[in-house]
């Protein structure tokens, strides 16, 4: 009960549908929240709904799923608020997300497969598996090499094809023939600087590697596994129907429709775009919900061998030494994905050795090996100053920490 607190009802709306007479004090179970009548009908609702339910209120976002979970079983989950506010539609627990960046870390999954299955080594040059980057130079001329592993700890030094022609491209091939254009901006593994080319081209190597596409790579290797039927880069007509509206929040404070950027004006279900592997992917709360287990049970879920324990390890291990990262402080990287070395701020209720990512919309990830547990939130906002450290993520992580 520690973990539940108590909000209101229509005494009238409840009896209606209950048809319960409120004498004495009595509690009851209603889908997992407690509903105690006294002085006044009450139903105790999770706090991590309270806080979402909050942000709503605040206009901070338009409707969220959230999810606690161990590495067996999810523990809380919730969805709030609408998927799309002018059509009143509600959102479900099957809500399509763009989740963006959360897409690296499924990249990273992916590298470490093939480490797995012997057909790279982190350690790789990048030229030895795709030889137009073996021109490689800074601005001064000076030639260098990349690894694979600096390419997934964004220390590579690659830059972006700028607007419009970021996500121009059909294909991870004819997008990494552009990047290898591209000076360099340091010398690789000097700084660290988020790169959304360095995940392309880590996933066009899986694809040279495996002879797959990455999009039919991520399917067959990691989705159909693990059970993730609505994970993937391209949405089908009905999976389209419940993808989440996109916002933005005004100045004034409201909240209005805002497209999704990587698409480019193209529809969620087009196919003819690259599987942008840096931010491309599309899914559920319950879908990462399974990804992010399969993680924290060292790569094997249920009998299935994802990723062997050692390849979890170094995926969940800082590279970046001592570099200053983003987004948030007291953190380094591993393979495509966050790591918090010194919890501090909104990362405060995190162990250090945490891991995860957030998304441009404000989705976050995030798993705690030493708690055994997993924090999802699913939104879609466009323009937080900084996802990663906003306080509908600090409201939701610091309600779901005490969750039993």
């Amino acid at each position: 009960m520690s973990s539940l607190r108590f909000v209101s009802l229509s005494a009238s709306r409840f009896f209606k549908s209950t048809h319960l007479t409120a004498l004495g004090f009595y509690c009851v179970y209603i889908f997992g929240c407690a509903v105690s009548y006294g002085q006044e009908n009450q139903v105790l609702v999770k706090p991590t709904v309270l806080a979402m339910q909050s942000a709503i209120e605040k206009k901070e976002i338009a409707g969220a799923v959230t999810i606690v979970a161990d590495k067996d079983q999810l523990l809380d989950f919730h969805a709030t608020g609408f998927a799309n506010i002018a059509q009143k539609n509600d959102m479900k627990k099957d809500s399509i997300f763009w989740i963006a960046s959360m897409s690296k870390p499924i990249t990273g999954a992916c590298v470490m497969m093939m480490v797995d299955d012997g057909k790279i080594t982190l350690d790789d040059p990048i030229e030895k598996h795709l030889p137009a980057m073996s021109a490689l130079k800074t601005e001064d001329g000076e030639k260098h090499s990349v690894t694979i592993r600096q390419l997934m700890n964004h220390t590579s030094g690659m830059r972006e094809i700028p607007a419009p022609n970021t996500y121009a491209s059909a294909t991870l091939e004819e997008a990494v023939k552009k990047y290898a254009e591209l000076p360099l901006a340091f010398k690789p593994g000097s700084k660290w600087q988020y790169s959304q080319t360095s995940i392309n081209t880590a996933a066009r190597i899986v694809e040279v590697v495996s002879g797959m596409s990455f999009d039919k790579f991520v399917e067959e290797r990691l989705c159909k596994p693990l059970g993730m039927s609505d994970t993937g880069f391209y949405l089908t007509d009905e999976q389209n129907l419940r993808l989440a509206t996109s916002y933005k929040r005004t100045n004034a404070g409201q909240l209005e429709p805002n497209p999704i950027w990587l698409l480019n004006g193209a529809s969620p279900t087009d196919r003819n775009r690259m599987p942008a592997a840096n931010g491309g992917l599309f899914s559920t709360a319950g879908d990462y919900a399974k990804f992010c287990q399969m993680l924290l049970s060292e790569g094997t879920v249920e009998g299935k061998k994802i990723l062997s324990s050692d390849a979890v390890k170094t995926f969940r291990t800082i590279s970046t030494g001592e570099l200053v990262t983003a987004f948030t402080p007291g953190n380094g990287w591993g393979v495509g994905c966050c790591v918090v070395r010194e919890p501090q701020g909104v990362t405060e209720t995190l162990s250090p050795g945490a891991f995860g990512h957030g998304g441009a919309f404000g989705t976050q990830a995030w798993i705690d090996p030493m708690k055994n547990r997993i924090y999802i939130m699913m939104v879609q906002r466009s323009n937080f100053q900084n996802g990663d450290n906003s306080n509908v993520r600090k409201a939701f992580q610091s309600a779901a920490v005490g969750l039993k």
